[in-house]
């Protein structure tokens, strides 16, 4: 998945440190990476399996 325009957002309750993880969505899926490492490796999911791991977060 080509990720180079993608637009990078970090949740408005992170602080302003780099320990937090940044998400992406795109067309075709939703994209996961460590802020302190943004060049580095990135998790990428679909939509349905994105919204199923931050439900299954919320209820944790």
């Amino acid at each position: 998945m080509d990720l180079t325009t993608a637009r990078w957002r970090k949740s408005t309750r992170s602080s302003n440190t780099s320990n937090c993880v940044e998400l992406a969505r795109t067309a075709q899926a939703a994209a996961i990476r460590d802020s302190k490492n943004p060049t580095g490796p990135t998790l990428t999911l679909t939509t349905k399996a994105l919204t199923s791991f931050l439900t299954a977060l919320k209820q944790h």
